[in-house]
């Protein structure tokens, strides 16, 4: 009995055989937007706050806005780096 592998026949993983990747993609771009939509209103919302505060000289309420605003501008560009990436990986997943 011979176990050696044969040379000739090469062995890739069978994604086809895996399902989801649509749901998966479905359940990503869902969470994508409610973050975005979060994220916009965040900085809407702590803009705000940060102008007030800032106008009526209150300088610990300007300051935690401004944390806000960065936190959310944040969130937002680690949110779309992430769709990004996700997307990246199904594309290199599917041409394995």
């Amino acid at each position: 009995m011979n176990l050696a592998p044969a040379e000739d026949t090469p062995v890739y993983p069978d994604v086809g055989a895996l399902t989801g990747s649509a749901t998966l993609e479905e359940v990503a771009g869902a969470l994508l937007t409610f973050t975005l939509i979060v994220a916009v209103l965040m900085l809407i919302v702590c803009g705000a706050t940060w102008a007030i505060a800032a106008s009526a000289g209150n300088v610990g309420t300007a300051a935690k806005a401004r944390v806000g605003l960065f936190v959310a501008l944040g969130g937002a560009v680690m949110a779309g780096g992430a769709m990004a990436w996700l997307n990246w990986l199904i594309d290199v997943g599917s041409t394995l």
